[in-house]
């Protein structure tokens, strides 16, 4: 049997595409510069230092806001209290939801600005002959991870309705994830469209789902594309952060041949 991993998460790196305020600063720092520090900290002098060695690299990473990664969103981020109780924060998410058995749901064809209904989930589901069974992971491929580097993945993109998040969660699913910058439609398109239907329940409506029932969502997926339906593994383990709202995550889909 022949296993393949195939990647879906997007590199850590600056990224003048990102709001200023959330864009990777990463220090990277040559092995030449550790001498100085070895010397200091452990008190090894040059002279005992190993031959053909300069030192080790290092790195520190400076600004790195969790939401510009690839990530796993905890309840936490839609509120504090979730189903009436207090919401988990990321390092109290229980493992086992971040792994299970993986569904594809292509909703490419959808234009910017128009939310993804649960129509079109049912429709791409038929289509391929998929059953949801309860703890599987959804996939929302939309392409969108193409604009990453750019200004427009975070201003352009469809987005997850509050009905189909809620559909998905009636299903069992306790964990999805999108291959754009939000999950719901981008944050400024729903700000001036709350202001123009007066409407206080528009906005970020899909990821305040997660206040009435629980469930976590991933953002920032790539790479969906080179997925197929079904038949594959999905591991989203998240970066232990105590108290965090979301974290960083490698995710991967593994696939046996």
């Amino acid at each position: 049997m022949k296993t393949t991993i195939i990647d879906l998460s997007k590199p850590i790196q600056y990224n003048a595409g990102d709001p200023w305020f959330m864009r990777v600063k990463i220090k990277h720092k040559p092995h030449k510069k550790s001498h100085w520090l070895i010397r200091l900290a452990v008190k090894l002098p040059s002279k005992l230092f190993p031959k053909n060695w300069t030192g080790w690299a290092d790195d520190t990473i400076k600004n790195m806001g969790l939401h510009a990664t690839t990530h796993i969103d905890a309840p936490w981020h839609y509120g504090p209290v979730v189903e009436g109780k207090p919401a988990k924060t990321i390092d109290q998410i229980p493992l086992e939801w971040c792994y299970g058995d993986g569904i594809v749901i292509d909703c490419s064809h959808k234009e910017d600005f128009v939310a993804i209904t649960v129509d079109d989930l049912k429709k791409d589901l038929d289509k391929n002959g998929i059953t949801i069974q309860t703890g599987t992971i959804i996939l929302i491929r939309t392409d969108r991870d193409q604009l990453m580097g750019t200004s427009d993945f975070v201003e352009k993109g469809t987005g997850m309705s509050r009905e189909a998040t809620e559909w998905l969660i009636d299903q069992g699913v306790k964990v999805m994830g999108i291959d754009q910058w939000g999950w719901d439609l981008p944050l400024k398109y729903m700000a001036k469209k709350a202001k123009e239907l007066n409407d206080p329940e528009y906005f970020w409506e899909a990821h305040r789902v997660g206040i009435e029932k629980e469930y976590l969502h991933i953002e920032q997926l790539t790479n969906l594309r080179s997925l197929p339906p079904s038949g594959f593994k999905v591991c989203v383990f998240p970066l232990k952060i105590v108290g965090g709202s979301a974290a960083p995550a490698r995710v991967v889909a593994i696939m046996n041949e």
